[in-house]
């Protein structure tokens, strides 16, 4: 398999907590999105690369398991999670302290145990956690769904 390469842009214009900015994805799902320092370090509503790596985390995780069950031929498989992206002021200024992810699962004849034991594979080897590798904590709350 080739290399696929994927791209987004970011344009700020003003100073840090004056300013404004826009995300633009190569796809077009995010066109000249506006994101501001509020909407990044404060709670204003908005997007912040920080949303954008929790997205981009879950759904690769939700892929990675299942794929993985697939591969175990569970049928009827569905798979949803929630990732948090914590950013934390630490010594030298802010970074990502933590990553949550909340999955929930569900399968013909999938149990806990199985589906605790994919989540935390995925949790270790999806792409985008290999990636995020940096991050102090992976935490992971993985249940079957209702």
């Amino acid at each position: 398999m080739s290399d696929i390469e994927r791209s987004a842009s970011a344009t700020w214009h003003g100073t840090l907590r004056e300013g404004t900015g826009q995300i633009s994805t190569q796809s077009g799902a995010l066109n000249n999105a506006p994101y501001t320092f509020v909407t990044r370090f404060e709670q204003a509503p908005g997007t912040n690369p920080e949303e954008l790596i929790a997205a981009a985390e879950a759904a690769c995780f939700t892929m990675n398991i299942a794929a993985v069950l697939g591969r175990r031929e569970f049928q009827n498989v569905q798979v949803t999670t929630t990732a948090v992206c914590v950013l934390s002021q630490a010594e030298g200024g802010r970074k990502i302290s933590k990553i949550k992810l909340i999955a929930r699962g569900k399968a013909d004849n999938l149990d806990l145990a199985t589906f605790t034991e994919v989540a935390e594979d995925a949790k270790k080897n999806c792409i985008i956690s290999r990636a995020l590798a940096g991050v102090d904590e992976f935490e992971l709350d993985a249940a079957l769904a209702e």
